[in-house]
């Protein structure tokens, strides 16, 4: 039976805290990042939600060692904020969307957590499966979600945003009950305007309650040093004519005394907002997912967010004069350096590339079957340091 909850859009904040980047796939080493002090200033600035997955490395563990922290505990009640986490994706090139290990999987994740219950379980790059193999998994999750409670609202997430309609089409047509999310990644972006241009209507219609952006500087294409080299090399899919048209851009923007990140973000930030608001959280407002590394970076994020929200028309939100004039004069700034960017980038604006590639394989041959994997040494090592703060 559908579910008599409230809809997700009454229930998600706008801002989502990725931790992505709480993996050694963004940084050279993911237990160097100051994660418990991350979580602790985010909730402190106000951020009540937090995105994260098995696939994600350590980012589960760090994150569930940072929200079980006495401190958080003490302050945060687990019924203050949101976990969103997902099932299916479980490395590279291996998916299992069994029942099996579904079950397994948010059995882990709750235990990784710390918590009773997860808000919002995607399954997880639904690109790389067959369209069955999804409705199997959201319909395991549904029925943990009905029958135990531990699961409070599914969806699914993915780079293709034709195929995420599409999948959300066949999920309502053949279960009768709309899925409560389809998150996107780099697909509203500077670079990537296509969410908004081929998918919001559509999944508006499949009844999708949110749409999360994620990923709002395109895995980190837009950034004036470069796509992040972490520990794992150089894994971003752009060609290298779109890096070279993003680097000119970079520097066009440096001219302007503006970093390319900086205008991407608030960019980002502000169009989803409102160009996603409706299909977005708490207010009607857009739901945004970003991803920090360091405190610096959270607070620049916060900076950013609490001044697009104050040229917003929010219904009792109070903003001095001053705040309001400078939040729309830097709208237009901002807009102004967009269209020049786009300029720049020329027919690569809106490219995506292939999800998966021509040369994708699945290597797990056998679904469903669970072996228990001890935590690695370098978990349990920051475990123990983290349990004697």
């Amino acid at each position: 039976m559908p579910s008599t909850q409230p809809p997700l859009s009454t229930t998600l904040p706008p801002l989502v805290c990725g931790t992505a980047t709480f993996n050694n796939q963004y940084n050279p080493d993911a237990f160097a990042i100051p994660t418990n002090a991350i979580i602790q200033r985010a909730l402190e600035l106000g951020v009540r939600a937090f995105d994260t997955s098995p696939y994600y490395g350590p980012s589960e563990t760090l994150l569930g060692a940072a929200l079980n922290t006495s401190h958080v505990q003490s302050h945060y009640p687990r019924s203050s904020y949101h976990i969103l986490t997902k099932v299916g994706r479980i490395g590279g090139s291996e998916f299992d969307y069994s029942p099996e290990w579904v079950r397994y999987s948010i059995q882990r994740s709750l235990q990784r957590l710390h918590t009773s219950y997860l808000d919002v379980v995607y399954c997880h790059d639904v690109e790389f499966v067959t369209p069955q193999e999804v409705l199997v998994a959201v319909q395991e999750l549904r029925r943990i979600r009905d029958t135990q409670g531990t699961i409070k609202y599914i969806g699914i997430s993915g780079y293709p945003v034709p195929l995420l309609c599409e999948l959300a089409e066949l999920v309502l047509k053949k279960t009768g009950e709309p899925l409560d999310a389809v998150m996107s990644y780099a697909n509203f972006t500077l670079q990537n305007t296509t969410l908004m241009t081929k998918g919001i209507e559509k999944l508006r219609r499949a009844g999708v309650s949110v749409v999360p952006n994620a990923s709002p500087l395109g895995m980190g294409l837009l950034r004036s040093v470069g796509v992040p080299i972490g520990g794992k090399g150089d894994f971003h899919p752009s060609p290298v004519e779109l890096r070279r048209k993003v680097m000119e851009a970079a520097n066009f923007v440096k001219n302007k005394g503006e970093k390319i990140e900086v205008v991407a973000i608030r960019w980002a930030l502000e169009r989803w907002a409102r160009d996603g608001a409706t299909v977005g959280g708490i207010g009607g407002i857009g739901v945004s997912v970003m991803g920090v590394s360091n405190l610096d970076e959270l607070e620049e994020t916060m900076r950013v967010w609490n001044s697009v929200l104050d040229g917003l028309p929010i219904p009792r939100r109070q903003v001095k004069m001053e705040k309001l004039a400078w939040s729309l004069e830097r709208q237009k700034e901002i807009e102004a350096l967009a269209n020049s960017i786009w300029e720049i980038l020329a027919d690569l604006k809106d490219y995506t590339w292939a999800s998966p590639d021509e040369s994708f394989v699945n290597i797990r041959v056998v679904k469903g079957v669970v072996d228990e994997v001890a935590p690695l040494p370098e978990i349990k090592e920051h475990l123990l340091k983290v349990s004697r703060l």
